[in-house]
C-alpha cells in the first residue's frame, strides 16, 4: 500500500507542476527502496520542483498490457536482455562469470592423480603442489580430506589455478592461491595445538602444518538440526531455498559452509542450478570432494563490494577510491576483510585471536615455500575499515552482483514503475553472474518485491492494433487508452490532434484535462 500511494503522490505531483508551472512552489525529496517510505521532507523552491527518483526512461523499453493477466504487462524479451547488457557492460561481470565456470561433475570426477587425460588446471596444481606438499600440510586431518578430493575441487573450476595471457605468472599465482587457501584453513579448521604440546601434537607440527582438522563443526554431528534459523518462513530465501526436513545446516567442509541459503547457493553452482541436492544431502559437503570444492566456491566468488580473493591475488582486482581510503588494498589482509572482516578488520581487532592466528599461519606458509611479500602488499587488515563498515554511497567505481527491483519512478511508463532491476550491494535472489536471473528478477520470480507489478516476457510483442474507426492524422499516431503519455506528446483522435500537458494513461482526448487539442 505505502509503494501505490508513493506512485499516486508522484503522479499528483507532476499534474501540479503542469499546471501551476512558473510560480513557487514546494520541492519534494524522497526515497523508495522495496515499497517503503524512508525518507520525507519538505523545503521551499523558487519554482521547480525536484523529484530524486522520478526518472526518463534509460532505454527503449515497450511495455504492453498483458491480455492474459489481469493488471499485468508484456514485455519483449530482447528489450530485457539490452537493458541488462548495458547494466553489466563493464568487463568485470565477464570476468566473474568466467572465474564461476564449471565442468561437469562426470569429468570432475574422473580425476585422480597423475592421471594423463587430467584438466590443464589439475596438472598445474599437481606440479606446484604436489602430494607431498599435501601430506606435509594435512598430517592431523580428518581423513575426509584428501589429494584426490583436492584435485578434483580444483577440476571443478577452471579458474582457480587456471591460464593468464596477459604475461602473469599462472605457477606463481597458483601457489600462492593455494598457500593463501591453506592459511585460512588452518584458522577455520585448524588443530591450533602448540609445538610444544607434545602429548596432542607428538609430531611438534606447526600450526600452520595443522590444517583441515575438522570436516563438521566442533559439537555437531549428522542428524542434528543445527543453524536451521530461518528455515520455514515465508520469505524468498525460503522459496528459492527451501530447507529440507530433519536436515541441520551447521559447518561442514573446509570452508566450514553454514546455514540454507549457502547450502542451497553453492548446490547451484555445483548441480547445474539444482539448490535442492545439498539442501536435502547437506551431508555431502563433509563427505566427499565438495569438502574442499565449497571451499574453492568461496574463493572464486566475489560478494560485492567485496571483491573474489582470487582477484585479490591475482591483481585482476583494482580497489576503488574508497577502498583505498579505507586502507584496502593488495595482500593477505584483505582476504581476512572478504572472509570475516567485521570481526577480524580493524584497529579495534589488531591483537584479536583469530586475525593475529590467520596473520602467523600465513607468514609461516610464505616463508616455507618462497612467497614474496610484495612491497605495495600488506599481510595485517587492522589498518582497514571492514567491508559492512565501509561507506559507499555515492561511489562511481564500485560494482556490485546482485539484482534488486528497481523503485524509481518512470513517469513514462505505466503506472510509474521501471520494470527494471538493478545492482545492489547486498544478497537478494537474483544474481547478475547467473543467466536469466535478471529476467527472474523483473518477473519477481521469488515474490521478493512487494507490491511490484504483474510482468511476463515474451518473444516479441504484437503491434498495438490501430482502431479502423479512428485512424492516424498524418504522421501523429493514434491514441491508445493503456499507453502512458507524458507533457508534450501528440495523439491523434477522431481526426483530432491532441498535446498532453502533464502524464496521463486512459483519459480520453476530447474530454478535458490532460489533453489540448492542437491548432
Amino acid at each position: 500500500m505505502q509503494s501505490e500511494m508513493a506512485h499516486k503522490i508522484a503522479k499528483l505531483l507532476i499534474l501540479v507542476v503542469n499546471l501551476v508551472m512558473g510560480a513557487p512552489m514546494l520541492a519534494l525529496n524522497f526515497t523508495l527502496r522495496q515499497g517503503l517510505l524512508s525518507m520525507f521532507t519538505l523545503k521551499r523552491s523558487a519554482w521547480l520542483i525536484t523529484l530524486a527518483w522520478v526518472l526518463p526512461s534509460q532505454g527503449a523499453m515497450t511495455i504492453q498490457p498483458d491480455p492474459q493477466t489481469s493488471g499485468g504487462y508484456l514485455i519483449a524479451a530482447p528489450d530485457l536482455a539490452a537493458v541488462e547488457q548495458a547494466k553489466t557492460a563493464n568487463p568485470m561481470y565477464g570476468i566473474w562469470s568466467k572465474a564461476l565456470a564449471t565442468r561437469p561433475n562426470t569429468l570432475v570426477e574422473a580425476i585422480v592423480p597423475r592421471r594423463a587425460d587430467n584438466p590443464d588446471n589439475v596438472k598445474r596444481v599437481e606440479r606446484v603442489f604436489t602430494e607431498s606438499d599435501w601430506d606435509f600440510l594435512t598430517q592431523m586431518a580428518a581423513p575426509e580430506y584428501t589429494y584426490e578430493r583436492f584435485l578434483r575441487a580444483v577440476g571443478k573450476f577452471p579458474a582457480f589455478c587456471g591460464d593468464y595471457t596477459d604475461g602473469r605468472n599462472a605457477d606463481a599465482i597458483c601457489k600462492k592461491s593455494i598457500v593463501t587457501a591453506f592459511a585460512h584453513f588452518a584458522q577455520e579448521t585448524g588443530g591450533h595445538i602448540g609445538k610444544d604440546n607434545v602429548s596432542d601434537n607428538p609430531l611438534g607440527l606447526e600450526e600452520w602444518q595443522q590444517a583441515l582438522v575438522h570436516v563438521r563443526e566442533m559439537g555437531w554431528a549428522e542428524g542434528q538440526l543445527g543453524y536451521t534459523t530461518g528455515c520455514g518462513q515465508n520469505d524468498w530465501q525460503n522459496r528459492k531455498w527451501p530447507c529440507s526436513t530433519g536436515q541441520g545446516y551447521f559447518g561442514r567442509g573446509a570452508k566450514q559452509l553454514s546455514y540454507h541459503f549457502n547450502y542451497g547457493a553453492f548446490s547451484e553452482a555445483m548441480f547445474d542450478g539444482n539448490a535442492s541436492v545439498l539442501l536435502n544431502n547437506p551431508g555431502l559437503v563433509a563427505d566427499s570432494w565438495l569438502n574442499l570444492a565449497s571451499a574453492i566456491w568461496f574463493f572464486l566468488t566475489p560478494q560485492a563490494p567485496k571483491p573474489a580473493m582470487l582477484h585479490v591475488i591475482d591483481r585482476t582486482w583494482v580497489p576503488s577510491q574508497r577502498e583505498i581510503a579505507a586502507g584496502i588494498g593488495y595482500g593477505f589482509g584483505t582476504t581476512i576483510n572478504v572472509i570475516n572482516g567485521g570481526i577480524e578488520c580493524g584497529e579495534q581487532n589488531k591483537n584479536k585471536g583469530q586475525p593475529v592466528n590467520r596473520i602467523r599461519y600465513w607468514e609461516g606458509l610464505a616463508a616455507h615455500y618462497g612467497i614474496p611479500l610484495l612491497p605495495d602488499e600488506k599481510n595485517t587488515c587492522w589498518q582497514q575499515t571492514p567491508y559492512g563498515s565501509l561507506n559507499l554511497n555515492g561511489a562511481t567505481d564500485v560494482l556490485y552482483t546482485n539484482w534488486d527491483g528497481n523503485w524509481k519512478y518512470y513517469a513514462d511508463r505505466p503506472g510509474g514503475y521501471s520494470f527494471e532491476c538493478e545492482l545492489v550491494g547486498f544478497q537478494t535472489a537474483y544474481s547478475a553472474l547467473v543467466p536469466g536471473d535478471y529476467e527472474k528478477c523483473v518477473t519477481n520470480f521469488y515474490g521478493s518485491h512487494a507490491n511490484w507489478p504483474k510482468v511476463r516476457v515474451v518473444a516479441k510483442l504484437d503491434p498495438a492494433p490501430v482502431d479502423p474507426t479512428d485512424p492516424p492524422v498524418g504522421d501523429v499516431p493514434a491514441w491508445v487508452a493503456s499507453k502512458v503519455y507524458t507533457a508534450g506528446n501528440k495523439v491523434s483522435h477522431k481526426g483530432v490532434v491532441y498535446q498532453a500537458k502533464w502524464w496521463t494513461q486512459g483519459n480520453e482526448p476530447g474530454k478535458g484535462d490532460p489533453w489540448a487539442p492542437v491548432n
